[in-house]
């Protein structure tokens, strides 16, 4: 559609219009979503805009979790529609999934007509209030004028500061009423950032203190490196001081897995050295991250002789749940970009070899390291995924987009990540039924890189339905079914706290395979381990959507694992006398 103004005068467009071209204007590209009456002259408008392709999800939920996906694995906002009343509800858990998780995405929702707004009429929902506590804000835009504004003020609240996900309610009839439109006319004012701290402000002087003065300092990457863009700032800074750095879940990949000075995940499932690093360590640099109570256990013995200094974003996660000795609040990747030019370089390397003493043989390695005897494990599944990336030389093009449980925790110990936003997964929420959907977004926000789904049996149950819509959008995306049976972490849990009650955790699940044959995707069942890299092998070649199922183990644990209200340093280790791994090892 033309929209350019003539003798300066701005084209008369509909509402529905202006959005699209609003849209069009922000550089948007892929729209996931799912059309209903009080949208529907959105998508009437959407023939006249071919530069957006719209994805027609299987179910609101799927669309937001793509839109959610899409921007994980791009670093760009991703953006998905639904109509009022339950299109709009449907979008609530990825809402929330993105907020948690500081994802900038935007959700556009059809709404009744504003004449009929509050009198409950068909599809009438209050979706602005329902989603207040799940958004970093929300707009209820009710004249076709206020549409661009609106729009353009989202994709900067969007993405400016800590990240996030914004809602956009238009009324039917502001779709349908005419404006003039003009997209510069519609900026919002600049965005006001946090004032810069300069080299002599009191807190850089402080934090530079402590940083001089620690003898076993350890490097927290939390999910604020990757959306700061400060992979090489923070490179530059551990190789300077010879500091360790320990991940997040949501960290991981933003500090190559293969540096020397790389320690793993840290937390409740995390490496156990890792986690004893932490403890004995005397300054926690804490970047990017919340200090989440996955990540430290009982808060009461919490690194208990460490200074903290927080380098974050957002003020309200200063001293939220760990004190800061030192707050520098700001952009990641600017910060760090003042203070290494003052920080002198050091060739100590006393604590790094003392933490790596640590290691010795990490009780997670056990599995992967038995001789192959018919028995197949989650970590064969995911370790011969991992080394069938890197024996293509595909391990820096590849994502892998985990669903929530037992199999997240297994991908994040045994498959490497080197590169960054190489693992989308949902981190606060703890969604399952994100990995299928979210795959998608990424496969489209990324359509070079090799993209896998690993799941649980029970996780992709919940959004099975959309390998139609891979299927609709010809999208050549693995999945990895991690089949034991059971709801897994809910079953271990059961074992470990509650006498082995397994209380609606077995679960059954249809042959899946065929479920994906209905919808024309190719499919294997792997019950071995010799079968697992030849299978692997053939779905990542194939050049179309390949299904695998992986029956493993079914009472097989992730360990180490920290209790409800342990320490950090409080590891369950898995026994030494396993059950499983002594019927593997005798047969």
């Amino acid at each position: 559609m033309n929209i350019n103004s003539s003798n300066n005068q701005h084209p008369q467009l509909t509402g529905a219009e202006i959005l699209w071209a609003t849209l069009a204007g922000e550089g948007v590209t892929t729209v996931f979503g799912y059309p209903g009456g009080a949208i529907l002259p959105i998508y009437d408008a959407l023939r006249k805009f071919p530069t957006v392709h719209h994805i027609l999800t299987r179910h609101e939920q799927g669309a937001s979790h793509m839109a959610d996906g899409y921007a994980r694995a791009s670093g760009r906002v991703g953006v998905c529609m639904a109509t009022s009343g339950p299109g709009a509800t449907n979008l609530v858990t990825g809402l929330a999934t993105a907020m948690l998780d500081s994802i900038p995405m935007i959700a556009i929702t059809g709404q009744v007509s504003s004449k009929v707004l509050g009198s409950d009429a068909f599809q009438e929902v209050d979706i602005t209030g329902i989603t207040l506590p799940v958004t970093k804000h929300n707009y209820l835009v009710t004249r076709a004028e206020d549409i661009a504004p609106t729009v353009r003020k989202a994709f900067q609240v969007a993405q400016q500061g800590r990240p996030g996900p914004v809602l956009i309610d238009i009324t039917k009839d502001a779709q349908q009423a005419t404006a003039a439109f003009s997209f510069e006319d519609a900026a919002p004012a600049p965005h006001r950032d946090h004032p810069m701290l300069r080299a002599e402000s009191t807190s850089i002087q402080q934090a530079i203190e402590l940083i001089l003065n620690a003898k076993r300092p350890v490097i927290l990457a939390g999910h604020g490196i990757a959306q700061s863009g400060a992979e090489a700032e923070v490179l530059a800074f551990a190789e300077r001081r010879q500091v360790p750095v320990a991940s997040t879940l949501l960290g991981l990949g933003s500090f190559p897995v293969h540096h020397p000075l790389a320690l793993g995940m840290m937390g409740m499932h995390g490496e156990s050295w890792v986690n004893h690093a932490i403890q004995q360590s005397d300054l926690l640099l804490a970047f990017g991250m919340r200090f989440d109570d996955r990540v430290t256990g009982n808060l009461a013995h919490y690194a208990p002789n460490a200074k903290k200094i927080h380098i974050e974003i957002d003020p309200s996660e200063i001293s939220k749940n760990v004190r800061a000795d030192v707050a520098l609040i700001g952009d990641l990747k600017t910060i760090l970009s003042t203070l290494l030019p003052l920080i002198p370089a050091s060739n100590d390397a006393s604590w790094i070899s003392e933490v790596n003493a640590m290691k010795g043989d990490a009780a997670v390695r056990d599995i992967i390291n038995l001789p192959d005897n018919g028995h197949l494990y989650a970590a064969h599944v995911i370790h011969d995924i991992w080394r069938e990336a890197v024996a293509a030389g595909r391990e820096r093009e590849t994502i892998i987009v985990t669903d929530v449980g037992q199999h997240q925790m297994w991908e994040a110990q045994y498959f490497k990540h080197d590169a960054p936003r190489s693992l989308v997964t949902s981190g606060g929420l703890g969604t399952m039924g994100f990995a299928l959907p979210a795959a998608i977004g990424a496969k489209v926000a990324c359509p070079t890189k090799d993209v896998w789904v690993i799941a649980g049996d029970g996780g992709f149950q919940m959004t099975a339905s959309e390998l139609s819509t891979i299927m609709q959008e010809s999208l050549p995306i693995n999945i990895a079914v991690i089949n034991n049976g059971f709801l897994g972490m809910v079953r271990q849990w059961q074992e470990a706290f509650y006498d082995k009650n397994y209380s609606a955790s077995p679960i059954l699940s249809p042959n899946f395979v065929m479920l994906a044959g209905a919808h024309g995707i190719e499919g294997s069942h792997v019950s071995e381990r010799k079968n697992v890299t030849p299978t692997v092998t053939k779905a990542r070649t194939g050049g179309k959507p390949f299904l695998i199922n992986f029956q493993v183990e079914k009472e097989d644990g992730v360990y180490p694992m920290i209790a409800p209200g342990a320490a950090l340093h409080e590891m369950v280790r898995r026994p030494q006398h396993d059950p499983l791994l002594e019927t593997a090892e005798d047969e």
